[in-house]
């Protein structure tokens, strides 16, 4: 009889270093974009004046990120 050895590894994950969280938004009314930027407050700014200019409320905000998964020691 052949038995399986079965080992649980425990990982850990993190923003990469080497990398900044970008933050993108879209008007989902005209599809008018927010320039990308690692500054949330300035998308939420443009998101904003949109608004203010158009009267379109609703948008699809994105963070994006790089994640590094590594092996706990």
């Amino acid at each position: 009889m052949t038995r399986a050895v079965l080992r649980y590894v425990t990982h850990w994950i993190t923003q990469h270093p080497d990398t900044d969280v970008t933050f993108e938004a879209e008007c989902l009314h005209c599809g008018c974009t927010a320039h990308p930027s690692e500054d949330g407050a300035a998308v939420d700014i443009e998101c904003m004046s949109h608004t203010r200019r158009s009267g379109h409320q609703g948008f699809r905000r994105v963070c994006t990120s790089f994640a590094l998964v590594a092996r706990a020691e």
